[in-house]
């Protein structure tokens, strides 16, 4: 069989790709015509669709041979991850990474974003939907690899790498969060641009509560996944969800770890405000208290009443500035002795 450019995809509306397995590795690209004609004896069906086209969804009704219940589920715009056994099949909702245009940003940052991948797998076939404006580098990869005859050859061995690198994923993310927080401790440990290390750091939590919002029920998602029973899912598959499962797991703390970090850093930022804010203050009162004698002074020496001393002493006012000099100046030994400056 030739090596097929499987990598390639979209050629016709809705239908991102469609693959029969050769049970190899490999695989052999098919468009809707020769899916419309495919049975489950000719092998193992992958198709990946769009979910909002509407010829997508007018196959999952009316051709798939889907129960239309469960192909308005599959159709939902519902993204939270979640399993459900129907009979010998699973319809499963994940979550991916998915890269967004240049200058676009989202609720993880610049450049990448959290989307929904939905999946109905039955004992021949596996049908993935995502929306027509997301791209998912999981999925590119595991085409990659039948294209060197290197993928998985059975329905539950594409599902458990589906899921294997839609987490795996996200690894990139949770370290580039993880040296963010470390950019940000240097910054804050120099005191340097302290209105922007406020800023990321609120924006930093943002996005690691938001992304183990999404972790957590996908977690609990491939943990039932182990409990399910399809005839298709071997124990060896199995096993490997398990380490998907725990891999989010340690996900979910390593970001419980970045959120907490960045926490802590953000009440050492609280603090330090706090701090200088007091010790301006300390200034201000320091200063109105080295002022107010000198101005007791003048004021009292300023009344236009009669019997002001030195009115008449040519030298008055010179005797007065240094009175006024000499009181400050020892309202300053004082504040100094109690260290208030």
């Amino acid at each position: 069989m030739n090596t097929p450019n499987v990598a390639e995809g979209g050629q016709e509306p809705g239908l991102r790709f469609a693959a029969l397995l050769d049970g190899k590795g490999g695989c052999m690209p098919m468009n809707w015509q020769e899916v419309s004609r495919w049975r489950p004896e000719h092998g193992v069906l992958w198709i990946h669709l769009e979910r909002d086209h509407p010829n997508a969804q007018d196959w999952v009704r009316t051709r798939s041979g889907i129960d239309p219940v469960f192909a308005d589920v599959v159709l939902a715009e519902e993204s939270r991850p979640r399993v459900e056994a129907v009979e010998d099949s699973l319809l499963i909702v994940l979550r991916g990474i998915s890269r967004i245009a240049a200058g676009q940003e989202s609720d993880l940052g610049i450049g990448v974003d959290l989307v929904p991948i939905h999946l109905w797998v039955d004992w021949q076939r596996v049908i993935s939907l995502r929306d027509s404006d997301h791209q998912l580098g999981a999925l590119r990869d595991i085409r990659n690899a039948h294209a060197v005859g290197k993928g998985p050859t059975r329905p539950g061995a594409l599902l458990v790498q589906i899921a294997d690198k839609v987490v795996k994923d996200l690894e990139p993310i949770l370290d580039g969060m993880d040296e963010e927080v470390d950019r940000l401790d240097d910054l804050l440990m120099h005191r340097d641009s302290e209105s922007g290390v406020r800023a990321a750091l609120s924006d930093l939590r943002r996005r690691a509560t938001h992304l183990r919002r999404y972790l957590s029920p996908q977690r609990d998602a491939l943990n039932r996944l182990q409990h399910e029973e399809p005839s298709w899912l071997t124990g060896r598959d199995k096993v490997h969800l398990r380490e998907v499962a725990d891999k989010i797991q340690r996900f979910i703390e390593y970001l419980d770890a970045i959120r907490d970090r960045a926490t802590i850093l953000h009440e050492d930022l609280s603090a330090l405000i706090s701090e200088r804010i007091a010790k301006t203050s300390n200034r201000l009162g320091a200063m109105a208290a080295l002022l107010l004698p000198p101005s007791l002074i003048a004021g009292l020496m300023g009344m236009n009443v009669g019997g002001i001393p030195g009115s008449d002493d040519p030298y008055g006012f010179w005797k007065t500035v240094l009175v006024m000099a000499f009181v400050s100046l020892c309202v300053l030994v004082v504040l100094k002795c109690k260290r208030w400056l």
